[in-house]
């Protein structure tokens, strides 16, 4: 009670968070139902066919469910190596600039995109990446034919690859910089003393003192390697492209309100959570034995 008594303001304004969260996250949890369901909305869930595990079945025998899984791995697993890969490099790049004004505005430069929606984005490379768009412009000034870089897919998962990469590497930057200013100053006055060159200063002292947040943030992205980028995907993709692009999210969104199979639709999203939450669980585990991080 007296804990209380001192900490109640703050409950107070936790209040608002914790009803936000029951009434839009756990209380539509209950419609995990309808993945065990072959629901009908003028149905609703009490009044819809129990079906058990007959969605689930179905999405292991679906090929094109199959395929969307393999999409969503790749697309995931490519996107959270190389941004992890390129900012990590720019950070050690941009910390050995010198002069503070110029470092500043290239960090503001390459900040900028993050803040852009993929509803902006999308537009402005559809125009971009066109047949008769600038890029294939320029690559046809050197005697290239034009790509169809948002219609082919052999050039689908490339482009969103490198979009997505151009869009966060500034932002994913910041956190390496952050570790960067916390290594000790008299690392680099004793290894310059001893002779090391700027090279070796980077080698032997800044790469092994980012290690520990490269494995950090490489373990907590794990936990994301089903999200392959739903806003991203969804308004860069069209059907041409199904069979390379299609993820989980954008196939779950056709698939329940575009289609109708809501009930496996749902089942596809239960799938996907529960393997999530278990990545989740595994890499907050290998975060604290590798990195010593923990957040409970």
């Amino acid at each position: 009670m007296r804990s209380l008594q001192r900490t109640w303001p703050f409950h107070i304004m936790l209040l608002p968070a914790i009803i936000f969260l029951i009434v839009f996250s756990y209380i539509p949890m209950g419609g995990i139902v309808m993945a065990f369901q072959n629901y009908k909305p003028w149905l609703g869930i009490t009044g819809s066919e129990w079906v058990g595990l007959d969605n689930f079945r179905f999405l292991f025998q679906r090929e094109d469910s199959l395929q969307v899984v393999w999409n969503t791995l790749i697309i995931a697993v490519l996107k959270m190596f190389f941004n992890l890969l390129v900012p990590f490099v720019f950070a050690i790049l941009l910390n050995e600039i010198r002069k503070v004004g110029l470092q500043r505005s290239i960090q503001t430069l390459v900040y900028l995109p993050h803040f852009l929606s993929w509803v902006i984005l999308g537009g402005i490379l559809v125009d971009l990446l066109a047949t008769d768009g600038f890029m294939n412009r320029i690559l046809g000034s050197f005697g290239i034919q034009p790509i169809f870089f948002l219609g082919d897919n052999n050039w689908f998962r490339f482009t969103v690859i490198v979009s997505d990469i151009w869009k966060e590497f500034g932002y994913n930057t910041i956190v390496f910089l952050a570790a960067l200013a916390g290594i000790n100053p008299s690392l680099y006055e004793a290894a310059e003393m001893d002779g090391a060159s700027r090279w070796r200063q980077t080698l032997h002292i800044t790469v092994p003192s980012l290690i520990p947040m490269v494995v950090v943030v490489g373990t907590l992205a794990l936990g994301n390697v089903l999200n392959a980028g739903f806003d991203q995907i969804f308004n860069l993709y069209n059907p041409l492209v199904y069979q390379k692009g299609d993820i989980i999210d954008t196939f779950v969104y056709r698939t329940a309100l575009i289609n109708g199979e809501m009930g496996f639709a749902t089942a596809i999203g239960l799938f996907k959570s529960v393997i999530s939450m278990i990545l989740i669980l595994i890499s907050y585990r290998l975060a604290y034995k590798w990195a010593g991080y923990r957040i409970f």
